[in-house]
């Protein structure tokens, strides 16, 4: 068995999912791009908001 897929991503999974830098991955979250939610001081990303994400960058968004 290989470890399930995480349903929550921090944001350094995020960075390096998406291949950008850590002030890029917060700028996409401050602006409602990314959706995200914080557990104390620990911020998350759903995995189905970054699938989201991608989707509508590429235009699979149907």
């Amino acid at each position: 068995m290989g470890n399930p897929t995480p349903e929550a991503l921090t944001v350094p999974e995020v960075m390096t999912a998406l291949r950008l830098g850590r002030s890029k991955v917060y700028d996409l979250i401050r602006s409602g791009q990314l959706r995200s939610f914080t557990i104390g001081r620990a911020r998350r990303v759903p995995a189905d908001a970054l699938t989201q994400y991608i989707r509508k960058q590429t235009g699979d968004d149907a």
